[in-house]
């Protein structure tokens, strides 16, 4: 699904505006909150952003790969925390739903979430779980009312402010199978509960928390798809999705950070002229500007090959990887070019430096997406097929 070409572009016309006059100034203070104020969660419900991947059948805006990835080359300007839970809510959050729930599920809770009536949140981690989500040792056990739920997550977003939480868990068949499920869970669920907001490097406005379930039941329908097995699936297909927008949402943020450190070194001068003029300052400027393009180039090339209806799991990962290392390269060169300014809280880059340092760890770490990639090209390469 897609909206048609100018309509979409009023819609990014409408974000770039949104994230220049009312984001962005707001980044110190919602950093000071640790949490999206009120009145900023109805602005962003108001224009519709919280519908963005949404089907339009459910009141959502549709937008298709390509179209989202743009919207991200918007968003991600703004410093991670302001765009987190948006891109949280349409990505890995909604899109379980999306792809494995019953049409009974998807009846109850997409108009709400297309909306932005209530937000969700994907409860994956846990204290000894992270790359390896087949080792989620929460468990559902089935009961008399559906299913009785036993474990923590850890490290879950949205969580002080959402309305639906999609919780992975590890249940067993009849046969005796044990299997990854998926359970749609609503806050204030006897059993459930919301631990305190970890105190972080970077993303302050970003909170995180762990997730506590003691005996939680839920009824037999709150399983996703209706059926046990289905939560791996379910979280490697949002995954997908979620890490092309990551990646260009930190496009995003590279060419902001690359934009002040070049205003910052036209302005600065030593040696009777600005910095820009020095030649290993234009280096940093330069290495950064190329390597924000080829990210760029990268995702809108993933992006037409989910158009195509390609599988894009080992694209999604390299664009992932490539643009959040990338976008990591980017804040400490642009640090660099302020000098002793760059490490004062008083200029910006230091506190984007700091936010995007996690970028390279959640919704697979580097090291995830490298072995991604890497299985991915042994099975090409002894299927014998090129790769290009």
């Amino acid at each position: 699904m897609s909206i048609d070409s100018e309509t979409f572009s009023l819609l990014r016309e409408t974000v770039a505006r949104f994230v220049l006059e009312r984001l962005i100034p707001r980044e110190r203070e919602v950093a000071g909150l640790d949490q999206p104020p009120q009145d900023l969660l109805n602005e962003v419900r108001d224009l519709g952003l919280f519908g963005l991947t949404y089907p339009e059948e459910y009141g959502g805006l549709g937008l298709d790969a390509l179209q989202e990835v743009q919207i991200g080359f918007e968003l991600g300007r703004a410093s991670p925390a302001m765009r987190n839970f948006i891109s949280i809510h349409n990505g890995v959050a909604g899109q379980c739903l999306r792809n494995a729930g019953t049409s009974e599920q998807k009846e109850r809770y997409m108009h709400r979430l297309a909306s932005g009536e209530i937000i969700a949140a994907f409860a994956l981690t846990e204290p000894d779980v992270g790359s390896d989500a087949r080792a989620v040792k929460t468990v559902a056990q089935r009961s008399d009312r559906g299913w009785k739920i036993n474990g923590r997550k850890r490290f879950i977003s949205n969580a002080t402010f959402a309305g639906l939480f999609t919780v992975f868990a590890r249940t067993t068949d009849e046969d005796g199978k044990s299997s990854l499920s998926a359970f749609l869970v609503e806050p204030g669920t006897p059993g459930m509960e919301i631990g305190k907001s970890e105190r972080k490097m970077g993303q302050h406005g970003a909170p995180i928390c762990d997730l506590i379930f003691e005996d939680c039941h839920v009824e037999a329908d709150a399983l996703l798809g209706g059926k046990t097995s289905v939560g791996l699936e379910a979280a490697m297909r949002g995954l997908d999705r979620g890490r092309l927008f990551i990646a260009a949402c930190c496009v995003g943020l590279a060419y902001r950070l690359i934009e002040d450190a070049t205003d910052y070194a036209n302005q600065r001068q030593q040696f009777g002229v600005p910095i820009s003029q020095h030649q290993l300052v234009q280096a940093l400027l330069a290495d950064s500007l190329t390597e924000a393009f080829a990210a760029r180039g990268m995702i809108e090339n993933a992006a037409r090959k989910a158009l195509q209806g390609d599988k894009i799991s080992c694209e999604a990962s390299m664009c992932k990887l490539f643009a959040t290392e990338m976008v990591g390269r980017v804040a400490d060169r642009a640090v660099q070019v302020h000098g002793g300014n760059g490490y004062i809280a008083d200029y910006m880059v230091e506190q984007l430096y700091r936010d995007v340092r996690v970028l390279r760890i959640y919704e697979g770490t580097s090291q995830i997406q490298q072995i991604i990639i890497a299985k991915d090209l042994t099975r090409r390469r002894a299927r014998g097929e090129r790769l290009s």
